[in-house]
């Protein structure tokens, strides 16, 4: 006779068989028959089932991924999320650590944005990652370099073929508009290359300059002009300086001549000395400015080429918002991607000044900006205190933050901007926690983000890329073994997707 006695279990005490007790009354059935499977929309199914449950994720924008709890999927447009009360500003920083897959949710919004409508400008893309999804996407790709495309500081761009149109009370406030950025972007160059502030008499005389030069020219000036000009003393030069004579007005100007003449003949030479050779094309779905081959050159040559990329396109963003106004063109919205932050503002004292004007006022732009570094002491290494705090400004105002891998001394200082709760610290944290050193074996922290909006709980998010994604926003490509050994290895033929476990 067969043993019927339950199974023992030391742990947990006796353990029914599968299919129930065989006794009277004890529920052993001979037949389990599977369950019904039922599938409609929550409305629908709601009486069926009451309990159905979401995370209040928001449906608005691009697919970034699904909800890590819920399995739903997670929108994000920060525009839309504007315009429906969600947040207060577009503004959106992220924050990760190396190869977490930063600039793959960069580039999904870039796509997802692009096909609805709005414009990224990817405002100096230093590697450079984004040039394969730029030309997959029918957008413009300027590379800016010796040798290659130049921008000219002082070219009003697109601003200038709009003040062309107008007249009046309105034509006078953009022509001080131009004048306006023309010289803070100029003084931003010389506080570059000098790695010191220019003086007030210095910035008069460039001010008066630029003047001369908007009277006299009718093209547009560039920085040799200014160069000449100030060499020359014109009269109206000797005025502005307070100077009583020729000598006089020689001695204001002995640091500020061969600080422009840095800009033409140092190692700036042929990237910022000339006209501009490709303007921005304001029809294209998306538009890159291309600095990686300057990137090698050090920081002083890529903060140079990443003002005078954020000044122009900000002025290509304000000219286009211009012309809606005026009912020459229809009004459109732009996504800028602003990606190794701290490169640009670490220049020299003062930068952070130029890129926090650039910056402020996206909202009455129509313009969504999104900031990329690695850590928030990225930001403390800029020159001066009061740099470093008005960098940790573009963190706090930034109605969105996405945290991607970032160890527990990290997270203090985020706690201190914006609160997290602890089971929120403890799943950023795990991400970014060691994995064994094996072959194959993948960052746990690859594809998850946490999306902080002001006090309301996070949405952690893992990102799942399809089709060309994986071609397009690889950013391992030139490190990887260009004949794989096995298929075993290839992997960008391997399933596609960041479900939080190793890659199969």
């Amino acid at each position: 006779m067969a043993n019927t006695a339950p199974k023992q279990d030391l742990t947990r005490g006796p353990v029914a068989p599968s299919w129930g007790w065989r006794s009277p009354g004890a529920g052993r059935v001979s037949h389990l028959a599977p369950g019904m499977e039922y599938q409609g929309t929550t409305v629908q199914l709601c009486g069926l089932y009451p309990f159905v449950a979401g995370s209040g994720a928001p449906m608005l924008g691009v697919p970034i991924g699904r909800h890590m709890l819920w399995g739903e999927v997670v929108c994000l447009d920060p525009l839309e999320w504007l315009r429906a009360g969600l947040v207060t500003n577009p503004g959106m920083f992220l924050l990760g650590q190396p190869g977490v897959g930063k600039s793959s949710l960069a580039k999904r919004l870039i796509t997802g944005l692009t096909a609805f409508g709005t414009c990224p400008l990817i405002l100096g893309d230093t590697k450079p990652d984004y040039t394969p999804l730029v030309e997959h996407l029918g957008g413009q790709v300027i590379r800016v370099g010796r040798g290659l495309d130049r921008i000219n500081p002082l070219d009003s761009g697109p601003l200038g073929s709009a003040l062309a149109r107008m007249h009046g009370a309105e034509a006078i406030r953009l022509r001080l508009e131009i004048r306006g950025r023309r010289l803070s972007l100029l003084l931003a160059l010389c506080a570059l290359v000098r790695a010191g502030r220019v003086t007030n008499p210095e910035e008069v005389v460039l001010g008066r300059v630029i003047d001369l030069l908007d009277d006299r020219l009718a093209r547009q000036p560039t920085v040799p002009d200014v160069l000449a000009l100030v060499e020359q003393g014109a009269d109206e030069l000797r005025t502005a300086a307070r100077a009583s004579s020729p000598e006089d007005y020689r001695r204001r100007v002995d640091d500020l001549v061969p600080t422009l003449a840095l800009l033409c003949e140092g190692s700036l030479k042929g990237v910022f000395d000339a006209a501009t050779t490709t303007p921005i094309d304001l029809d294209a779905p998306v538009v890159s400015v291309d600095i990686s081959t300057v990137a090698a050159a050090g920081d002083q040559l890529v903060a140079a080429a990443m003002l005078c990329t954020w000044a122009y396109s900000f002025g290509v963003v304000d000219a286009a918002a211009v012309l809606a106004e005026q009912h020459r063109t229809p009004r459109r919205q732009f996504f800028g991607v602003m990606d190794e932050l701290w490169r640009a503002l670490r220049g020299a004292p003062g930068l952070v000044d130029h890129a926090d004007a650039l910056t402020r006022l996206n909202r009455q732009r129509g313009m969504a900006s999104l900031m990329i570094t690695h850590t928030l002491d990225d930001l403390d290494a800029l020159p001066t205190a009061e740099d470093r705090a008005k960098a940790r400004g573009f963190f706090e105002r930034a109605a969105i933050k996405i945290l991607a891998a970032l160890p527990g001394r990290e997270l203090d200082r985020i706690g201190q901007i914006t609160r997290l709760s602890d089971p929120e610290r403890e799943l950023v944290s795990s991400w970014a926690a060691p994995q064994a050193l094996f072959a194959g074996s993948v960052h746990p922290g690859r594809g998850k983000y946490l999306v902080k909006t002001g006090e309301r709980p996070g949405l952690p998010v893992a990102l799942s890329l399809v089709g060309d994604e994986w071609r397009l926003y690889d950013t391992d490509a030139a490190i990887r073994q260009p004949e794989p050994r096995s298929a075993s290895t290839r992997w960008s033929e391997q399933p596609m997707v960041w479900d939080g476990g190793d890659r199969p």
